[in-house]
């Protein structure tokens, strides 16, 4: 077992470090929805040093009267959490080595010859869309029938592209995929033979004390290919009435779950509408906190809040109802989380987006991308929107996608 997470160097007041390695399992957790968070309060009471692990999307289905009916072609469980054997943890010049024998795993490093994958080109990959071009845009114009009743608000709709028979170097596709976007919130995570490849900008949950802090995304913009033009593009996204209304919407439903978890009147917006640049793109996101009610443990307040507002829609439950209807795929990690608990209890959570997930063992390759569906969307523009998310990860892959989806 391995996991990895890296901040990129990104400024941002809650980070504790900007790299930590766990590695080795002296003990695990695997549960599926049902009794998961149950469990993962055991397994803290049983370990209240530092773990590492996953939430998935399905986890939902214990928050929530909800169920899950797709097929699961990468078979990875719904919640994993190991204690390491060997945990590294970097912060500018200092390296923290904690383990059985710091010193011992030092002079092993020390020792090592790293073989890093070399340059030569990722493994051709056939990807294809589970769903076709002409079936999104008839879906998008559906969920906007629903949002004119009244039935939702704003949902976050996705789609899946895959590749069936793929042998890739985990490795490689990761490390050229965190060249080519990186991010703050980047995680690769080894589970058997199953890889979560992950380049995300979004925190999802992070407790600093008795802090906690979300910090949704809604609102995207593609890069410029000049400073003045990438001023243009940030401005008309500050200004752009339907990604404020997206990021609005989710904000409130965020401060909403944070108050199931808050000491009562505890509840702010930190920050709202700001505009953060990355690689590849632009990003609204807004930064909502609230003081923890004493009586909450720290994994009652994660399960308070998940699923991440911004990957769900408002109202939160008919949203991912709807989806599950709407949607031709699994989520499974995607839409979930990735991140730690550490012996302060404190712990930080990302948002699963732009990732790439494999199974090596079935040689199943997949990503998801979605966006957020409003009374105003325009379903052209949200499939660009879409493959803008995914063009880091397909520039890795060196593939265009077939608009014609599989049959199964």
């Amino acid at each position: 077992m391995c996991c990895y997470l890296d901040s990129n160097n990104f400024a941002d007041p809650y980070s504790k470090f900007d790299a930590l390695i766990a590695i080795g399992a002296k003990d695990e957790l695997i549960a599926q929805a049902g009794n998961a968070f149950d469990k993962l309060e055991g397994f803290r009471k049983k370990h209240p040093g530092w773990f590492t692990g996953f939430f998935g999307y399905d986890l939902k289905n214990e928050t929530e009267n909800l169920s899950s009916a797709h097929n699961d072609y990468l078979q990875f469980p719904d919640l994993y959490f190991f204690v390491p054997e060997h945990l590294i943890i970097i912060k500018g010049n200092e390296v923290e080595i904690i383990a059985d024998d710091p010193s011992k795993i030092f002079e092993s490093i020390q020792q090592q010859t790293l073989n890093l994958p070399d340059d030569r080109p990722i493994t051709k990959v056939n990807l294809q869309s589970r769903i076709s071009k002409t079936a999104y845009l008839n879906t998008v114009e559906k969920i906007k029938t629903h949002i004119k009743q009244g039935d939702i608000y704003v949902t976050n709709f996705c789609q899946e592209f895959f590749a069936e028979n793929v042998a890739i170097d985990p490795l490689a596709v990761f490390l050229k995929l965190n060249e080519i976007s990186p991010n703050p919130f980047t995680a690769f995570f080894k589970y058997n033979d199953n890889y979560i490849l992950c380049a995300s900008p979004e925190r999802f949950l992070a407790k600093r004390g008795e802090k906690l802090i979300s910090q949704p995304i809604k609102g995207t913009a593609k890069r410029g290919k000049d400073f003045d033009e990438d001023e243009l593009i940030k401005r008309q996204l500050r200004n752009h009435a339907k990604e404020l209304q997206e990021n609005v919407m989710i904000v409130d439903l965020v401060r909403n779950d944070l108050t199931r978890s808050a000491e009562a009147g505890t509840v702010k917006i930190e920050e709202l509408f700001g505009i953060y640049s990355f690689t590849q793109v632009h990003q609204m996101i807004s930064t909502v906190i609230c003081e923890l009610n004493k009586g909450i443990r720290a994994v009652q307040a994660i399960k308070n809040s998940f699923p991440m507002g911004s990957m769900t829609g408002a109202p939160k439950i008919s949203s991912m109802q709807l989806m599950e209807q709407y949607e031709h795929s699994r989520r499974g990690v995607y839409s979930g989380v990735i991140g730690y608990f550490g012996p302060d209890n404190d712990f930080d959570f990302n948002v699963v987006i732009r990732t790439l997930l494999y199974n090596k063992s079935s040689e199943y390759l997949s990503f998801h991308v979605g966006s957020a569906i409003t009374y105003h969307a325009d379903p052209e523009k949200e499939y660009e929107e879409c493959l803008l998310k995914a063009k880091a990860i397909l520039e890795v892959l060196g593939q265009e996608i077939s608009s014609s989806p599989s049959q199964r």
